[in-house]
């Protein structure tokens, strides 16, 4: 049976939980880009996850002293939310291994970023969220802004768009991938996880480590890591910051706070990541990027202020 009890904290304490994940979420794509140019997409996953997943396992055993509470999670989150989860690390790290330039890793986390239009999208069926009419001009704009953002000149047209592709395509599909995995994985999560007492991140995060792992073996990087100080402290703030804290706050703000104002938060996270990951990496947008990122974000607003209030169900 699963394992259920009354939330440790209120209601408005989960969702401020879901807030600070967004915050710091903002910084994955830039932190992670730079890391992977040192010592590899995959094998910075591997090393971020399983460190992450470390302290998670060592969080929930010392501190919270509920690890084996992990095990008796209902079977249908542990698998179905896992796999999501899993692979939608993996489809992450492969875009961002694939990005040929510092513009293309900007592209691929707007690409990502549709998560957010996505997580309502696939609340309507799964948790039953009842929309206005307008909530699918909001998803229609959401994914243009997304078909926009390879864009790499002025001119809108489909000419243009296959111009931006052109180039180097292999991003731009496990980066939609990711989108929509992330939007299962937290709708799934509340569905299916919303009534046990612990969530699932210390086992996702592990099984992710060693998926990435397998996959650096399997895809080894051309060039040998370079581990600088610089490397080390990014892995560090990865692991602890992005890794263990955002995604452990993540799954308990959707399972026990307030799941439509928290996935509403995240309509922030295009516009702070992308102005993060061009400071980081000194990359210097064009205005179509904006206007890709400004359609992502405003998409996603529509559709939140299109969802009829008292109506979400776990």
């Amino acid at each position: 049976m699963p394992c259920m009890s009354q939330p440790i904290y209120s209601r408005s304490a989960y969702t401020a939980m879901g807030l600070a994940a967004v915050l710091l979420w903002s910084t994955t794509i830039a932190v992670s880009a730079s890391l992977a140019g040192e010592i590899g997409s995959l094998r910075a996953g591997a090393c971020m996850w399983l460190a992450g997943g470390a302290a998670a396992w060592l969080y929930a055993g010392l501190v919270r002293r509920n690890l084996g509470r992990l095990f008796r999670l209902p079977r249908a989150y542990l698998l179905g939310c896992g796999a999501c989860f899993v692979a939608y690390m993996v489809c992450l790290y492969l875009a961002i291994g694939w990005a040929e330039t510092g513009l293309q890793i900007v592209e691929v986390g707007i690409l990502n970023y549709l998560w957010p239009s996505l997580t309502l999208v696939f609340a309507v069926p799964i948790l039953r969220v009842r929309v206005r009419p307008t909530f699918w001009l909001g998803v229609a704009l959401a994914l243009v802004g997304a078909a926009m953002a390879p864009l790499h000149v002025q001119e809108l047209s489909a000419g243009a768009l296959l111009a931006g592709l052109s180039a180097n395509p292999w991003p731009y599909v496990p980066a939609a991938a990711a989108g929509v995995l992330w939007a299962l994985y937290s709708v799934l999560s509340r569905r299916w996880g919303g009534e046990a007492e612990t969530g699932g991140v210390p086992l996702f995060a592990v099984a992710a480590g060693v998926a990435l792992a397998v996959l650096a073996l399997v895809m080894p990087s051309s060039k040998p890591p370079l581990w600088s100080g610089r490397a080390v402290a990014e892995l560090a703030f990865m692991a602890v910051f992005t890794v263990w804290l955002a995604y452990s706050l993540w799954d308990a703000a959707m399972r026990r706070g307030n799941a439509t104002l928290v996935a509403a938060s995240s309509y922030a996270i295009p516009v702070i990541s992308t102005l993060v990951t061009c400071l980081y990496l000194a990359v210097t947008p064009g205005p179509m990027l904006w206007v890709a990122c400004a359609l992502v974000v405003g998409g996603a607003v529509l559709c939140h202020v299109s969802v009829r209030r008292r109506q979400v169900q776990s």
